[in-house]
C-alpha cells in the first residue's frame, strides 16, 4: 500500500467501527424496549386507585338558586364556588347512575371501609334504585333496619323496606276509626300518607295523613294545598305502627291537613304540624290525647326539637320566619328574617343551630339559636325541601324539587361538598345511620340509595 492510500483506508477503518458500534447500540435499546413491554402492563389497561370521589368529568354540578324577587333574602345566597348551572333532569345521567333500564350501574371503585369517618370526609356513590307500586312522598328511616316510604293519596299505602332494599310489607291506609275510639266515624274510610316519624327507640312509627276521605269526612284538604283556618277543613290523623309487627297500635286526631311531625327526644310528646289550620298539635303519648293546639303561622311545615324537649322549632312556608314554642307553656316567639319560604328545619346534635331549607330561596339557612341570628346562607339549588343530617352533625343533605337533584353541605362552614342526580322531583330523604346510606324519594315513583363511603 502506497503512502498516498494509508490516510483513505485509515478514514474507512473509522467509519465503519463508528458505523459497528451504532449499530450494536441501537440492538441494545431494542432490546430493552422490548424487555420493559414484556414487564409491565399496556398503559391503558392501568385502573387508578378510587380517591373516593367522582372524577371531575362526571362530578355533578351544583344549581343556581332563584329567590323570589319579591321577597329576597336578608343576605344574598353565594353560589358554590366552582359550579356551573344545573342541566334539566332529562338529562344523562353520571357515569355512577342508573343505566337507561333503570337498573343502576355498579361502581368499578372498591369499596373503603369508613365507619369511623367524619361524615364530611365521605361522598355518596349510588348504589340502588327502588321503583314499582310507588309514589314516595317521603322517606324515613327507623335507625332499627326499616325505612318507611309514605305514598300519600296516590297509592293510599305505606311501602317498609329493609336494608337489602327488599319491600318488607305494604300497609294499607284504610281504617275504621270507630275501632279506635272515634264513634263518630263508623265507616271505613282512607288517608294519605305524607311523613313518618319514630320514638327515640325505634319501637314505634308515626304516620301523618294529609286528609280522611270517605263518609264523615265531607271537606277534605284541597290538592294544591291552598287553604287556611277560614277553609274549614276537616281535621285528620295521625296512626301509630308498632315497627316490630307493622300493625296499627293507635290513632290520633290532630288538626286539619297534617304534614311534618316528630317526636320530643324525651319520648313524651308528638307534635304535629297543622298545614290548614296555621297550627301545632301536642300529643301526651302517654295518654294519647291531644293536649295542646298552637298557633304558629301560615303553613307550618317542618319541625325540630332542641335536646332538652322544651322547645320546638317550627317552618312556616307563608312567611320568612321560623316560630320557636315553649313546650312547657305554649308561648311562641318568632325566630325572624331567616329566609323566604322556610320548608324544612333541622337541629345540630348540640342544640346550638339549626338549619332550615328555603324552598323559595334557593339554599339552606344556618340559625345561631342563641342569638337568633342567621350566620350564613348557602346556594343549594332550586326549590330545596325536605333534608337530613348525618348522626355526628357534620353534614346536612337537601333535596330540590325543581332541580332535580340532592346536595351535601358541611354544616361548619355551610360549604356544598357534592351534589348528585335524584331524578325528576326529588321530595323525600333519610339517612339510615347503622349502613351510612342516604335514601331519596320521587313524587313519580322512585327510590334512590347512596352509599357513604
Amino acid at each position: 500500500m502506497t503512502p498516498d492510500t494509508r490516510p483513505a483506508d485509515r478514514g474507512r477503518y473509522i467509519l465503519l467501527a463508528a458505523a459497528a458500534a451504532a449499530l450494536v447500540g441501537l440492538l441494545a435499546i431494542a432490546l430493552l424496549i422490548n424487555a420493559q413491554r414484556s414487564a409491565d402492563p399496556d398503559p391503558a389497561a392501568v385502573v387508578p386507585p378510587s380517591s373516593g370521589q367522582s372524577s371531575p368529568s362526571a362530578a355533578p354540578s351544583s344549581p343556581e338558586s332563584q329567590p323570589l324577587a319579591s321577597e329576597a333574602p336578608a343576605e344574598p345566597l353565594p353560589s358554590p364556588a366552582g359550579t356551573s348551572s344545573q342541566p334539566p333532569p332529562t338529562a344523562s345521567a353520571p357515569s355512577n347512575g342508573p343505566s337507561p333500564s333503570g337498573a343502576p350501574v355498579p361502581s368499578t371503585s372498591p369499596s373503603t371501609p369508613v365507619d369511623e369517618a367524619p361524615s364530611d370526609e365521605l361522598r355518596m356513590r349510588l348504589v340502588e334504585e327502588i321503583t314499582g307500586r310507588i309514589n314516595p312522598k317521603s322517606v324515613e328511616a327507623s335507625q332499627t333496619g326499616l325505612i318507611f316510604a309514605q305514598n300519600n293519596i296516590y297509592r293510599h299505602t305505606i311501602s317498609v323496606y329493609d336494608r337489602d332494599f327488599e319491600l318488607v310489607k305494604t300497609l294499607k291506609d284504610s281504617i275504621v276509626l270507630a275501632a279506635w275510639g272515634y264513634p263518630e266515624y263508623p265507616e271505613r274510610v282512607q288517608g294519605g300518607p305524607v311523613e313518618a316519624a319514630f320514638s327515640p327507640d325505634g319501637r314505634y312509627a308515626y304516620v301523618t295523613n294529609r286528609s280522611m276521605y270517605g263518609p264523615g269526612f265531607p271537606r277534605p284538604g284541597p290538592l294544591i294545598d291552598q287553604c287556611s283556618p277560614a277553609s274549614d277543613i276537616d281535621r285528620s290523623f295521625v296512626v301509630e305502627y308498632d315497627v316490630e309487627s307493622l300493625e296499627k297500635t293507635r290513632v290520633f286526631q290532630v288538626g286539619s291537613l297534617p304534614k311534618d311531625l316528630i317526636v320530643t327526644p324525651d319520648g313524651t310528646m308528638l307534635l304535629v304540624s297543622n298545614w290548614c289550620s296555621y297550627d301545632l298539635s301536642v300529643v301526651d303519648l302517654a295518654s294519647g290525647e291531644e293536649t295542646r293546639r298552637i298557633d304558629t303561622g301560615p303553613y307550618p311545615r317542618g319541625i325540630a326539637v332542641d335536646p332538652t324537649s322544651t322547645f320546638a322549632y317550627v317552618a312556616h312556608l307563608g312567611s320568612n320566619d321560623i316560630a320557636r314554642v315553649n313546650l312547657e307553656n305554649g308561648r311562641m316567639r318568632d325566630v325572624r328574617n331567616v329566609g323566604p319560604s322556610p320548608r324544612d328545619v333541622l337541629m345540630s346534635p348540640d342544640g346550638r343551630f339549626l338549619y332550615v331549607s328555603l324552598d323559595q330561596g334557593g339554599g339552606v339557612a344556618k340559625v345561631d339559636i342563641k342569638e337568633r341570628l342567621v350566620v350564613k346562607r348557602v346556594a343549594t339549588g332550586r326549590e330545596p325541601r325536605s333534608m337530613t343530617m348525618a348522626p355526628d352533625g357534620l353534614s346536612v343533605y337537601v333535596v330540590h324539587w325543581g332541580g332535580g337533584t340532592a346536595s351535601k353541605i358541611r354544616t361548619r362552614d355551610m360549604k356544598v361538598l357534592q351534589t348528585v342526580q335524584t331524578g325528576y322531583h326529588p321530595i323525600g330523604i333519610t339517612y339510615d345511620n347503622a349502613t351510612r346510606q342516604v335514601w331519596v324519594s320521587t313524587y313519580p315513583g322512585t327510590i334512590r340509595i347512596f352509599q357513604e363511603e
